[in-house]
């Protein structure tokens, strides 16, 4: 078995390439990287091949797994569980982990594992699997340490060596009175530094709470702005249900920025080059008809108050300038943030560089494929009055070229920066747009007249 942690990564990289012909194998020189590491590899394999080298793993390393996969992965995986296999997992995972395991599962499959869990442990994923998962609720650990007041320092260290083995992470202590509503909190430094004869009122600090239904994105802003540890959160009585990390906080900022920039530019915030090329097809071809659509409208403003060209020459293939523009900006632009997130991100490794650009090259011809095919009809409707007529053919043939070197462009420039060591985010932005339109409307108008006989 290879020695060196970057041994083991190019032997599984050998393996992913070849072929899994021997899941066991694989297994056992994934076990003995980073979980991180392992669900990446995982995250490239097709499904059949990741599940079946997933079961060969110990139970343990699994979690650890999932802890570090996307939504994807889980989703593939989870499908593919029994319940046995499935019950194993939540017993090992923190209860947010567990919940958003079960949510993927197989809804009778799920029930069958909280029916044989025991009670308690069932009653508190059910409670938390009624949050909705955008919400402080739904993000929430269920595992954590408090304390009464009352009780002197010493006695609550011997409580957080007694109860800290049931907490993924010692988030300090939280403080409750008899309603079980949080009166004050702890931090691990406090707990060290004062005497272990002080009563815990007489040195803890103000609670942080958030309702349970609030935004996730609120309970991450309010740790972030006051550098909380934990943040509580309390149900509609007002008691402690929970509590969220600063590394859940700096987990779901990082998600919300990521979510708003993808939805920017036309994409999920799924890892995107590791989705199938008609999926992404798919999803960014909402952003391209409403261009489409403000192309052609440009189009005809731009007859209206500039006159037209009976002839279909020039002038007329002139008016279908903007939507050009706008195509080949949006799609260079997607493919270029894609490109720069994965770079940043390590989601595209340097191996991976020329299948990523082929697929995303692909993605964006069949892009201009469908706009240029769309405009075919409208354009030959708006010029001709009749669904298709050569000028038409002509537009919609230029706008498919035009789009797939947009596209081009905008995996080739961030790929040929950072092979030169040029930070990738500084040319794909501005100035790629710049010069994808340039170049776009270039091809576009010289393959229009080409076609058209001017």
């Amino acid at each position: 078995m290879p020695g060196s942690d970057e041994e083991r990564m190019q032997a599984l990289r050998a393996l992913r390439d070849t072929g899994i012909d021997s899941p066991a194998r694989a297994a056992g020189v994934l076990g003995e990287i980073h979980p991180a590491d392992a669900a990446e590899w995982l995250q490239d394999l097709d499904d059949g091949d990741a599940w079946h080298v997933f079961v060969e793993l110990d139970t343990g390393f699994q979690a650890e797994i999932l802890e570090f996969a996307d939504e994807g992965l889980i989703n593939d995986l989870a499908a593919r569980m029994s319940a046995g296999d499935l019950r194993s997992l939540v017993e090992e995972l923190p209860s947010d982990d567990a919940v958003d395991l079960l949510a993927e599962a197989d809804e009778r499959v799920a029930e069958d594992v909280l029916d044989s869990i025991p009670v308690e442990d069932a009653l508190v994923l059910r409670e938390l699997s009624a949050y909705p998962p955008d919400t402080a609720g739904g993000v929430m650990k269920t595992e954590f340490v408090n304390i009464q007041r009352g009780t002197r320092v010493g006695d609550a260290v011997k409580e957080v060596k007694k109860e800290g083995e049931e907490a993924e992470d010692i988030l300090g202590v939280f403080i409750l009175d008899e309603e079980q509503n949080p009166v004050g909190f702890l931090s691990d430094r406090s707990l060290l530094t004062h005497s272990i004869h002080d009563l815990v009122e007489d040195v803890m600090v103000e609670p942080f709470t958030i309702d349970a239904n609030a935004d996730q994105e609120e309970a991450a802003n309010q740790i972030q702005k006051y550098s909380l540890s934990a943040l509580g959160v309390v149900g509609p009585d007002g008691a402690l249900v929970g509590v969220i990390s600063a590394e859940d906080a700096a987990e779901i900022l990082e998600e919300e920025a990521r979510e708003d920039i993808q939805r920017l530019v036309g994409t999920t915030a799924k890892q995107q080059t590791r989705l199938p090329v008609l999926v992404r097809t798919r999803q960014r071809m909402p952003l391209m008809a409403v261009t489409v659509l403000g192309g052609l409208v440009s189009a005809k403003i731009l007859s209206y108050f500039l006159g037209g060209d009976e002839t279909g020459g020039d002038a007329s293939i002139l008016r279908y300038l903007p939507l050009i523009i706008g195509l080949a900006g949006n799609v260079g632009i997607q493919s270029s943030t894609i490109l720069v997130r994965g770079f940043a991100t390590g989601e595209v490794e340097p191996e991976r560089e020329g299948a990523v650009l082929l697929s995303e090259l692909t993605v964006g011809t069949l892009v201009g494929l469908i706009c240029g095919g769309v405009t075919i009809f409208i354009a030959s409707w708006m010029e001709a009055g009749t669904w298709i007529d050569l000028f038409g053919v002509a537009v919609g043939t230029a706008i498919a070229v035009a789009v797939s070197w947009a596209a081009f462009l905008g995996c080739a420039v961030p790929v040929s920066c950072r092979r030169l060591g040029i930070d990738p985010a500084i040319v794909a932005g501005p100035a790629l747009i710049t010069l994808s339109d340039i170049s776009g409307s270039l091809i576009y108008i010289l393959v229009a007249r080409q076609l058209v006989g001017f």
